[in-house]
């Protein structure tokens, strides 16, 4: 009789993951490396924040909080949604959690019964479908195209749902493309969710405050009140607030919802670390100006890595509206060689090559769902991208 539970075969550890762990282990081992494939920004937690968190643990803030998060912290992530986003929640609507993959997990063990099945439009951050698999759902892969902004139509949308549909997730803007949903975009997929009452949505928001050249960011309840009552919006402090390690994910959903959430998280991890949440409370009332900073030099970044992977051998490359990632096919380069003779068969491989060619980390198409394209992050410094993507501009040339 095995020891490990057979549950645990439908999954695969994070790619991502895994890759930034193999950059590590060559970088210390001497060779020159340059990583691009972890979604962290390379920003430090502004002062204000870390200030907060050191007055809370000098004040005795060391104690277990309520399950669902301190009131004060769910009455200030209310306001927040509401001030940032122009959403109506109550504090009894709002859970904090371990981070946004603790709201997604959560939220899906709770709610899916062997067979659900949940709609993930490709490509997709690679642990939407492995948790789902976990909570003995079926993920219902549907593929974009890049011809649409890689963004789900409404068309593919309906032929999606079917009477097992219990789930549609949403991820704007998206890791791994960065593409973010205008509101007619939302509009025309909302117009489709009114036509099935059983099919749930769970938005990903996480990236909503890293958007580019004025783009508007804006969220399934907003554009559709009616949509509120089978809605959960997930956001966070980990991207806006360069708040990765802190781990602190919120969710906005029903009451009946939210109290089955604190139930399953109440025999799990029981409240978030109350110190990250002293720290939450901080960047969510505190002064916002430092998000403005980072969008721009965002933005920065981002022009630049779409330029140089565009003028790259074989290599195209879309200007996502937000997030820090971009997602450069590789259709051009699939059949050349390297001058050793291997053989790019796949993104796979073309990622593999990279990093051993010239230590260049970057996480292949097929990780999230899409293969024949690679993603970068972007959230490094200006120096090392310039770097990188020389080196990516070299290595694509160097194919024969």
């Amino acid at each position: 009789m095995s020891l490990i539970a057979a549950r645990l075969n439908r999954i695969s550890p994070s790619q991502t993951i895994a890759i930034s762990q193999k950059a590590r282990a060559l970088k210390a081992a001497g060779r020159d490396i340059i990583s691009l494939s972890a979604g962290e920004p390379d920003f430090d937690t502004p002062g204000n924040i870390k200030a907060a968190a050191i007055r809370a643990i000098e004040a005795g803030e060391t104690k277990y909080t309520d399950v669902a998060g301190t009131p004060a912290l769910r009455r200030a992530v209310a306001e927040w949604l509401n001030r940032d986003f122009g959403l109506d929640y109550r504090p009894e609507e709002i859970i904090v959690s371990t981070g946004g993959k603790h709201v997604i997990y959560n939220t899906m063990v709770a709610t899916l019964e062997a067979g659900d099945e949940v709609i993930i439009p490709a490509p997709a951050w690679v642990s939407y479908p492995d948790i789902v698999a976990l909570a003995d759902g079926t993920p219902v892969v549907v593929p974009t195209r890049e011809a649409d902004g890689f963004k789900l139509t409404p068309d593919a949308l309906r032929a999606a749902i079917t009477p097992r549909t219990k789930w549609l997730m949403l991820n704007s803007p998206c890791n791994p493309t960065g593409a973010a949903y205008a509101e007619a975009e939302l509009r025309a997929l909302c117009d489709v969710l009114l036509e099935f009452p059983q099919v749930w949505v769970f938005t990903d928001d996480i990236y909503a405050k890293l958007v580019y050249d004025g783009f508007v960011a804006k969220t399934v309840v907003q554009v559709e009140p009616r949509l509120r009552a089978r809605t959960v919006t997930m956001n966070g402090m980990s991207k806006a607030y360069a708040m990765t390690g802190w781990r602190v994910g919120v969710a906005a959903a029903p009451v009946e919802l939210v109290n089955a959430l604190i139930k399953l998280q109440s025999q799990s991890t029981s409240n978030p670390c109350s110190i990250a949440q002293a720290a939450a409370l901080e960047a969510v009332t505190g002064p916002q100006e430092v998000i403005g900073t980072m969008v721009r030099t965002y933005q920065g970044r981002r022009d630049l890595v779409v330029s140089m992977m565009n003028q790259a051998r074989g290599l195209s490359c879309l200007r996502p509206e937000g997030a820090f990632y971009v997602f450069p096919s590789i259709a051009g380069l699939i059949g050349r060689a390297t001058p050793s003779g291997r053989v790019i068969e796949n993104d796979e491989v073309f990622v593999t090559e990279l990093l051993e060619e010239t230590g260049v980390a970057a996480v292949h198409g097929a990780a999230f769902l899409m293969p024949g394209y690679f993603r970068i992050s972007y959230a490094t410094d200006t120096e090392s991208l310039i770097e990188a993507c020389a080196r990516i501009q070299r290595f694509c040339a160097s194919l024969v």
